[in-house]
């Protein structure tokens, strides 16, 4: 016999983890469409040729491949491949309808997504992604790069996770900065911002000694330059704006990231975004082949480990392997699956109620059509119910909702149909009382919606 078991790198839930999970992800999708983004969906494989735009690297390390059964005897590489991120079938989805998209296109997609991780704790090989990006056509005002903020604060605010703060940044102003302690070189810029990456992990000093070693042999005026720099965090709006006045003269390209940011941060205030929800942190950079302008990271206040939860930012060109057309974007990614996880393991989430809301017990096998009738008409108003299909004792139908985590169980038996009244359990509570069988279920209605609006639903 085979023993059964999941395969490492991927995450499988009891159903009421399930349903906790399901509900995050409700939370994310109603926000999006809330801000007015229209909802996509890619095939789980593409063309290996659309997906591999670049040979070699660590991402086609990582890819799985698709290969049937009867291709399997042709060598070569395969025809397909799982995708690894959304971004690649954006760019392919939007080179391939560009003509029939409205500028700029607003898509939501929230699908799982593959990689070869290595198995460890919090790693996934299979994984949910949660994307928005805004598309333009040749051009794309950085307007657009302020609303991502106001999409991220209403997402985690309504998941209720506790304070977080919201990280800017422009790829433009860290590219000026570099140019103008003496790197200019991108690649020598990307090797230093990627130490400077580790000083959570390795501490400043130890960032620093490494910038000043004979691997970058950095000058130490250089080198406290950019620790300076790279540690500012503002603490409030107005300081926000006095910290990028601070910086002082400098390239036309540093200007153009100062312009930016202060463009956005001016237009969080329209949208309502709370100063104590963002903050700019000159360390960010998200990718340096990838992104050209704004970047983004979110932090919880209180779970510092748990790293970005959300995270993303401005690009030039979206489609330029696949189309002539310049397609510049902005846009963010949540992570849902290794975020869910992250959450549950800090304890902010935790086990839900069941779905089902209601069960309708069964005492004898004569009720049967009345309990059919009570969930009828309770399905009727919107509750979620389920029958108990078979005679058993009280205590084990009690002993089912309490493990399913069904909060009410209803009862009808002879004594009820006497007195048309139907005996109602609430599980969590243990109170007991009658309702009468035509009200039962606009009663029950209205206090499931008290309950839910008392955070205990």
């Amino acid at each position: 016999m085979i023993k059964p078991r999941t395969t490492p790198g991927v995450m499988e839930l009891l159903p009421r983890d399930q349903i906790a999970f399901q509900r995050m992800l409700d939370v994310i999708r109603r926000n999006y469409e809330r801000f007015g983004f229209l909802p996509v969906e890619t095939p789980v494989f593409e063309l290996s040729e659309v997906l591999l735009t670049k040979t070699g690297g660590e991402t086609e390390r990582q890819v799985y491949f698709v290969q049937s059964t009867g291709a399997l005897e042709q060598g070569g590489q395969p025809e397909l491949a799982l995708r690894f991120d959304l971004t690649v079938p954006l760019a392919r989805y939007v080179a391939e309808h560009e003509h029939d998209l409205a500028f700029p296109f607003r898509r939501y997609q929230i699908q799982r997504v593959y990689r070869g991780e290595r198995a460890q704790r919090g790693r996934f090989r299979e994984f949910y992604q949660c994307d928005i990006d805004v598309i333009g056509k040749d051009a794309l005002s950085v307007r657009h790069d302020a609303e991502m903020p106001a999409v991220i604060h209403a997402v985690f605010s309504e998941l209720e996770v506790g304070p977080f703060t919201i990280q800017l940044n422009n790829r433009k102003l860290l590219r000026g900065f570099f140019e103008g302690v003496g790197i200019a070189d991108g690649e020598r810029q990307a090797l230093v911002l990627r130490e400077i990456d580790k000083i959570d992990k390795r501490g400043a000093e130890a960032v620093r000694a490494t910038l000043v070693g004979a691997d970058f042999g950095l000058a130490d005026d250089v080198v406290d330059r950019i620790m300076a720099f790279v540690q500012v965090r503002s603490t409030s709006h107005a300081d926000a704006l006095a910290q990028l006045e601070a910086l002082g003269a400098g390239s036309e390209v540093l200007e153009q990231g100062r312009s930016e940011l202060r463009e956005v941060l001016e237009l969080l205030k329209g949208y309502g975004v709370p100063e104590k929800n963002y903050a700019l942190n000159f360390s960010i950079a998200r990718g340096l082949d990838y992104y050209t302008g704004t970047v983004y990271e979110t932090t919880l206040d209180e779970h510092p480990q748990i790293g970005s939860v959300c995270s993303g930012g401005r690009y030039e060109n979206l489609a330029s392997h696949y189309t002539k057309s310049k397609l510049p974007g902005v846009g963010i990614s949540i992570g849902a699956t290794r975020l869910f996880w992250q959450l549950r393991e800090a304890g902010i989430v935790s086990t839900a109620e069941s779905s089902v809301q209601a069960l309708v017990g069964l005492m004898d096998d004569a009720r049967l059509p009345d309990s059919l009738d009570i969930a009828r008409r309770l399905r009727a108003a919107g509750i979620n119910a389920e029958v108990q299909l078979e005679v058993k004792k009280l205590a084990k139908q009690f002993q089912y909702a309490d493990r399913a985590g069904i909060r009410f169980v209803l009862l009808y038996g002879e004594d009820e149909a006497a007195r048309n009244v139907v005996k109602v359990k609430d599980m969590a509570s243990q109170d007991q009382y009658e309702l009468g069988r035509e009200e039962l279920a606009s009663v029950l209605k209205v206090e499931l919606e008290q309950l839910r609006a008392m955070g205990k639903r």
